[in-house]
């Protein structure tokens, strides 16, 4: 694997050049101790040529594959059986994956939940709501790990006990943003963190282009949460069209400049989101097949849940009494509203007015 993480880092090919130079060779390693003379005979650039000589010069592959092995890090190249086929599939594979924890399982389905940094408290909390339920389902999702939409998505996913996958647009050893932490811990515990970005890359602007097509090669539905007219999640959502993929937006409020970027995307005849249930059937996993909850059993609630639960009854009532009794914040009990909405124990009548159902 060494000479695949050398060859993975020469500076001045392209991944996609790389990928077919490599393929003229049995293994990287061939490529390394290759004679000056017999990589004339290639079919490659003089430029390349230079390149790739220069570089089993001036590279030390064992001490610099020991710096990867010793910060817990593990190199996937295209050429292994570990590689995700999905990602193979799209237009510019990366050659090399870094990976922290582990790669997606590929017999399950797995949804990328993507949307705005600076996002509403709606569009955190149902973020959050379908990732927990998808994963309940035992669909994997992955993100990001940027804060607001992305983040919300991951720890949802968490929360309900499922697995969850972070793609970086810096090196994996990177933690960014920075107030993540915990949730860059969890990853790699509970799914995993990975990159195409060699370690000790900065987060760059730059990247995280590159970072969005990774998010939805390895994904089977694209889920945007929230996004405006131009954001990273449209990008992410063009290139999921590219390669085939199924792309679903959160309908919100006309004015609301959080929800252009999606109400624009469903005017394109993307998907509509309007509940996690109608979603996992179009994923093929359908109600009989997940867990049931008849009227008649007790419903168990979240601290959260409870007590916005007990404080509503038959007659509506809006956000500010509700508030006032429960003493939560805005975003926690519009949290626990939604999932309590989800559970079909309440109704929202009419707008911000609740009533108890069962």
């Amino acid at each position: 694997m060494k000479y695949e993480y050398w060859f993975a880092n020469i500076k001045g090919i392209t991944n996609s050049r790389k990928i077919e130079i490599r393929k003229k060779f049995q293994s990287a390693e061939e490529l390394f101790n290759i004679e000056e003379k017999e990589l004339e005979r290639l079919e490659v650039v003089e430029r390349e040529r230079q390149i790739i000589l220069e570089g089993t010069k001036q590279w030390n592959a064992e001490r610099e594959y020991q710096k990867v092995m010793e910060k817990g890090v593990r190199c996937v190249s295209i050429w292994d059986a570990e590689y995700p086929k999905k990602l193979k599939e799209i237009h510019t594979p990366p050659y090399m994956l870094y990976v922290k924890g582990r790669l997606p399982d590929e017999s399950k389905k797995t949804a990328a939940i993507v949307g705005a940094r600076e996002c509403s408290p709606y569009g955190e909390v149902m973020a959050r709501a379908f990732a927990e339920r998808l994963a309940g389902a035992g669909v994997q999702i992955v993100s990001g790990m940027a804060r607001g939409v992305d983040s919300a998505g991951q720890r949802g996913a968490l929360r309900a006990g499922g697995t969850s996958f972070g793609v970086l647009g810096c090196g994996v050893d990177v933690c960014y943003p920075r107030e993540e932490i915990g949730l860059y811990m969890e990853l790699q515990e509970r799914g995993g963190v990975l990159s195409e970005f060699p370690i000790n890359t900065c987060p760059l602007k730059q990247n995280f282009p590159a970072r969005n097509r990774i998010i939805s090669g390895l994904s089977d539905v694209i889920l945007v949460m929230e996004a405006k007219e131009k954001s990273g999640s449209l990008i992410t959502a063009d290139m999921a069209l590219e390669q085939g993929k199924d792309v679903y937006a959160l309908p919100g409020p006309i004015n609301s400049s959080l929800s252009k970027g999606c109400n624009g995307l469903i005017k394109q005849g993307a998907g509509i989101l309007l509940s996690p249930e109608e979603l996992l059937e179009e994923l093929g996993i359908f109600a009989e097949n997940l867990h049931k909850k008849d009227s008649q059993e007790k419903i168990l609630l979240e601290t959260m849940e409870n007590i916005v639960y007990s404080c509503l009854d038959f007659k509506p009532q809006n956000l500010s009494e509700l508030i006032r009794k429960t003493k939560l914040s805005v975003p926690e009990l519009l949290d626990a509203l939604v999932r309590l909405e989800l559970l079909g124990v309440i109704k929202e009548i009419s707008k911000n007015y609740y009533v108890k159902v069962k």
